[in-house]
């Protein structure tokens, strides 16, 4: 799942935003239904590479993507794993957005 998001803030400003974001979203699984295991995070210039191991109830698996930030876009790219076949792509997609246009505005 491929999601871009525009924004007119500077880079850092974004990336920062980001890395918070990500951050609140491994502990708001965590508290949940799904708890998070093994999550990692690393920004390599303006690209975040992610990962970790979600579970819920019976089923596990990897969730894992990069965030890219540009001057103009911030653009997420993850796989779901299992996960992706219990939520649909534009509710997902829908969830991201929402979360991401939060944090820029």
């Amino acid at each position: 799942m491929k999601v871009t998001i525009a924004h007119n803030r500077n880079e850092l400003e974004v990336k920062s935003a980001v890395d918070r974001s990500l951050d609140d979203a491994f502990r708001a699984m965590g508290g949940g239904l799904v708890q998070v295991a093994d999550a990692k995070k690393s920004w390599v210039d303006n690209t975040m590479t992610f990962s970790l191991m979600a579970k819920a109830g019976f089923l596990a698996a990897p969730i894992r993507g990069t965030v890219v930030v540009t001057g103009t876009d911030v653009t997420i790219d993850a796989d779901l794993g299992l996960f992706g076949k219990l939520i649909s792509d534009d509710r997902a997609k829908a969830l991201i957005e929402g979360q991401v246009k939060g944090l820029l505005n």
